[in-house]
């Protein structure tokens, strides 16, 4: 992966407080046929550590801000970080030179085995030491400051002695790092824990969000039904966008994602999402209001985004 600092192309810059979309398998022909109209793009970091994902990958840095999400350091781990997959993941940076680099509050290995999930915490002292601990390792063979993202839970542990916000707060002041505020996280988690939306957001630091993700949820049925489930399957919820002209009212305009994981529909469909985003994003940077309102009607979705 030699040489990519010396091509002009390839610059590193900071990622604009602009409406993004996942770079998902399905979409790669699309994006090699010439960018769409999007801000910039966040892959899922495992998925292009080589092979043909990776060269789809560096033609599209070539004209796209690239931003990469990781989901397999776990980051909350008690044994510490797999060394070999830290290197894997800094060697991709350092190639893709990414405008943001960022992971869960989360873990998903234990003595080698890895997890299909992003599990949860108990949110104590001993679990943000090891945090913090593992955040400093991963920023250290970054070589830069990395977001860290809130969580969608469905259970809280009864020995938890730290609220959520609280624990995210004390993790960028002890390692510098920054946060993702996943939006649909937070509807998802109040929703079924029984916590206010928008005081979770006031809790956080605002100085530290560099970025915010917005998703789709679904309802759980039969036992867990009443719980929403964070399922990245569908349109963005009504309450996810009021909540996210809420954040931009507390927090201000960031780079922000629409994540779309499952049944991913048609790129015209997710650029809908993102031009409703981007409609958020450029009535709060130019701080006037429209009739668009907190919560987009989603009949109006293909007039927003033509």
């Amino acid at each position: 992966m030699a040489g990519a600092a010396s091509d002009a192309r390839w610059g590193a810059g900071p990622i604009p407080a602009a409406a993004g979309v996942g770079l998902r398998f399905p979409h790669h022909a699309a994006f090699l046929a010439g960018p769409p109209a999007v801000g910039w793009v966040e892959v899922h970091s495992e998925n292009y550590l080589s092979g043909p994902a990776l060269a789809v990958l560096e033609t599209v840095r070539a004209d796209c801000q690239v931003s990469l999400h990781s989901v397999g350091l776990s980051l909350g781990s008690a044994g510490g970080l797999d060394a070999r997959h830290l290197r894997r993941l800094a060697d991709l940076a350092a190639w893709i030179e990414p405008g943001l680099i960022s992971e869960h509050l989360a873990w998903g290995a234990v003595d080698h085995a890895h997890l299909a999930d992003l599990l949860p915490l108990p949110l104590t002292e001993e679990s943000l030491e090891i945090v913090c601990r593992n955040v400093a390792q991963a920023q250290a063979a970054m070589g830069r400051r990395i977001l860290i993202e809130n969580p969608s839970t469905y259970l809280q542990f009864s020995h938890s002695t730290i609220p959520e916000p609280e624990f995210l707060t004390e993790l960028v002041a002890r390692t510098g790092c920054g946060l993702i505020c996943d939006v649909n996280n937070i509807v998802v988690s109040a929703t079924n824990h029984g916590w206010d939306p928008v005081s979770y957001l006031r809790a956080l630091p605002a100085a530290a969000i560099g970025e915010f993700h917005l998703a789709g949820h679904s309802a759980a049925a039969g036992e867990a039904a009443g719980l929403l489930l964070d399922t990245h399957d569908r349109a963005v919820a009504p309450e996810v966008w009021a909540l996210f002209d809420a954040a931009m009212d507390l927090i201000g305009p960031r780079p922000s994602l629409i994540e779309w994981d499952a049944a991913i529909p048609a790129l015209p469909i997710l650029l809908q999402e993102a031009a409703l985003a981007e409609r958020i994003l450029a009535r709060h940077r130019a701080g006037v209001s429209d009739d668009l309102g907190a919560s987009p009607d989603p009949g109006k979705r293909h007039e927003l985004a033509a």
